[in-house]
């Protein structure tokens, strides 16, 4: 694993630097936020200064529920509050991006104006692209289930003992990102389980954060009655033209979708807001999902990703990707 064997020059970024921001991607999810909150508890205890950067204004419940019960505990700042928080000698400050690598898909691109290339560190399982982050250390396994499980084993490497609500977090975002052991899972992901759970995770609180609203999950169901089969393997599926999903609905339909028969990728297309189009995309691993996604801009890795596409239709976002599709098909 790549945190593994970068560990030294990890070290020596976290050496040097007094002051170190973690920013992870727009529209935080579990994985996310689980593992900017697990590795903000090692630097803490490592005697770092340490801040989270959230600009997002609306969170999919689980987000909502952490945040809520830690209100308080931890120093959370907007990127607009960066300024008033940087160590005084520019190059005493570290900035840690986590589970994306791609500038737009940061809670905010000017985040990185305050920092040089070698003041950046990434930590991410997601494929790179155009618009990769420039970085003086990356880290980056797309082999590895999820972030999360990085950082696991950055803490079992540091043998530091965090807090069992903290090991929670971390162990939900692997549970996330698997879909409960189902995808991308290896007997590493299996042993990041088991060390969190010695750690004091709590298997029921994981599902606590992962609990669903009746409402919403009776609405994204509504998203597989209009599923087109493609190449009798591919699934997509499309939302109404005047209904507004959750990034986490499409992600959560295209989830469903794989436990079909036949079915090996899924592909899951839908407003977001009124002027963007959001798709979420899943394999089993004969399509490399995050590098289809790519062409429109997004990202992700051989099992899973997403895209957001403005001003557009999703009709137009629909006969793209199938376009896309048919060229790949014929090479």
């Amino acid at each position: 694993m790549k945190i593994i064997e970068k560990k030294k020059a990890l070290q020596k970024k976290f050496k040097k630097a007094k002051t170190i921001f973690i920013v992870a991607h727009k529209d935080l999810d579990l994985d996310a936020l689980g593992s900017s909150i697990g590795i903000y508890s090692v630097l803490e205890k490592m005697k770092k200064n340490c801040f989270l950067i959230i600009d997002d204004k609306r969170n999919e419940a689980g987000v909502s529920k952490v945040l809520q019960e830690l209100d308080g505990c931890l120093n959370i700042i907007s990127s607009q509050m960066i300024q008033d928080y940087l160590y005084p000698r520019m190059k005493k400050n570290l900035l840690l991006i986590l589970d994306t690598n791609k500038k737009e898909l940061l809670q905010s691109e000017e985040i990185l104006d305050f920092f040089e290339i070698e003041q950046r560190v990434i930590l991410d399982h997601h494929d790179k692209g155009k618009t990769s982050i420039e970085t003086g250390l990356e880290l980056i396994d797309p082999e590895v289930s999820s972030t999360c499980e990085m950082v696991a084993a950055f803490i079992e490497n540091y043998q530091i003992q965090i807090d069992p609500y903290y090991s929670t977090l971390v162990l939900a975002g692997i549970v996330l990102d698997t879909n409960n052991f189902t995808l991308k899972t290896t007997e590493d992901t299996y042993y990041a389980a088991y060390f969190l759970a010695n750690q004091g995770a709590s298997s029921k609180k994981v599902q606590y954060l992962l609990k669903q609203d009746l409402k919403e999950y009776i609405e994204r169901q509504k998203l597989l009655l209009n599923v087109k089969i493609f190449d009798k393997t591919i699934a997509i599926s499309k939302g109404g033209a005047y209904t507004i999903y959750r990034r986490e609905d499409l992600a959560k339909v295209a989830d469903t979708l794989l436990f079909f028969n036949d079915i090996e990728t899924a592909f899951v297309i839908g407003k977001v807001s009124e002027k963007t189009i959001g798709i979420s995309g899943r394999s089993l691993g004969k399509l490399n999902v995050g590098k289809i996604l790519s062409s429109f801009n997004g990202g992700g890795d051989e099992n899973g990703g997403a895209a957001r596409i403005e001003k557009s239709t999703i009709t137009k976002v629909e006969a793209s990707l199938e376009k896309l599709l048919k060229e790949m098909e014929r090479e």
